[in-house]
């Protein structure tokens, strides 16, 4: 996606110790922007940045904040009953090239531009990695346009744990992830709207071995997970490899509302199971393809299996909308359960793709559906599928 439009303010990395700086650099209190600053400005691999409860001007950033193994640089609340909020102005945080580092109970708010942007800083061989983004809270990000509420370009070997993204711009994601891998999301929530052209993950720009793991979708965009995308040839990580995509897994996870649920946009191999998807807008998921380029794989080797789609006759339309250019003849779906909500007796769905032993019309037997409690009861005779409370362990 292109880059924002909005400047964020890179700190030169000069030692320069913060108020309340252990001498050693391991420890640093702030509880104001221009201490918070100095700070990232001074950071060495061990230290943790406490950032005391308040508000504090967005715009922060720092070029190649490198912690070293077991030795992170950590930016974190100081009271985590009070976690501090940084807003307004462009992007909330924008660090390029970080290795070794954790942003944990944090909050940005009200942003023109990305919430948070961590990049490579356009050395496409040299990633940032081992970045751990944990119990953070992302929202009123935009509103308008392609802003993320996290931006992640070239970021290898990543954890986004916790987190909560609420309403990103009309263009944008909740999570965009572009040329990232070997990464996982887990324990997440996203909420937004069903608005088409907006989603909550997106893994595209050669994205490689991403889990999207235990996370909660409530309208979270017009599709929630994109599994692909379309990204320009020159924003690829490392290079175009044939792909958008490739061995992404989404699974425990639970989708309410959203146009479609789910995306395989250009992928060439992906796993969807053991999910739950209640009431999607239009489809239960799409097969499709953006990037169209000789070196390009046609959109392939998804497998749907395990998952429960409730649905509404009056709302979804088509089960499954495959687009032109792809290959759906190589997907494969098994032990789906679905259920008409409105009309059980129409709970089969016409599928393009053959379903192997697939159930249909069985009341799962949701907790409390309209309280938004999609667990199942005990004894629902559809326990198999769907979002496993236990994570599958």
């Amino acid at each position: 996606m292109p880059r924002p439009i909005f400047a964020v303010i890179l700190v030169a990395l000069t030692p320069f110790p913060a108020r309340g700086a252990d001498p050693e650099g391991v420890a640093v209190t702030v509880s104001s922007t221009a201490e918070l600053r100095r700070a990232l400005a001074g950071a060495k691999p061990g230290t943790t940045i406490r950032i005391s409860p308040g508000t504090y001007q967005g715009g922060l950033g720092a070029q190649g904040l490198r912690g070293e193994p077991g030795r992170p640089i950590v930016l974190t609340a100081a009271d985590p009953e009070r976690p501090p909020v940084i807003e307004g102005g462009g992007a909330g945080l924008h660090l390029s090239g970080p290795a070794h580092l954790e942003l944990r109970r944090l909050v940005f708010s009200r942003l023109r531009g990305n919430g948070i942007n961590i990049d490579d800083g356009g050395v496409a061989d040299r990633p940032a990695h081992h970045v751990v983004l944990r119990e953070l809270v992302v929202r009123d990000v935009g509103p308008e346009g392609n802003r993320d509420g996290i931006k992640l370009s070239g970021v290898d070997d990543f954890a986004v744990e916790a987190c909560t993204v609420e309403r990103w711009g009309s263009q944008g994601s909740g999570i965009d992830m572009v040329g990232c891998h070997r990464g996982r999301i887990v324990g997440s929530a996203f909420r937004h709207g069903d608005r088409v052209g907006d989603n909550a993950v997106q893994t595209k720009g050669g994205s490689r071995e991403i889990l999207i793991k235990g996370c909660r979708f409530e309208h979270a965009g017009g599709r929630a997970v994109n599994i692909g995308g379309s990204t320009g040839m020159a924003y690829f990580r490392p290079k175009p490899q044939g792909y958008e995509a490739k061995d992404i897994t989404v699974e425990d996870c639970t989708f309410v509302g959203s146009d479609a649920p789910l995306a395989f946009v250009g992928v060439d191999g992906a796993l969807v199971r053991h999910n739950t998807i209640y009431r999607p807008g239009r489809f239960a998921f799409r097969i499709l393809q953006e990037t169209v380029a000789p070196e390009f794989v046609l959109s392939r080797n998804g497998r749907f299996t395990d998952n429960i789609v409730a649905f509404r006759s009056t709302e979804m339309t088509i089960p499954v909308n495959v687009g032109p250019g792809t290959a759906p003849e190589t997907f494969s779906m098994a032990r789906n359960a679905w259920y008409c909500l409105d009309n059980p007796a129409r709970s089969r769905p016409r599928l393009p793709i053959e379903e192997a032993e697939g159930l249909y019309g069985t009341d799962p037997q949701f907790r409390d559906a309209e309280k938004g409690d999609l667990g199942l009861r005990p004894g629902s005779p559809v326990s198999r599928a769907g979002a496993r409370e236990d994570g599958g362990r």
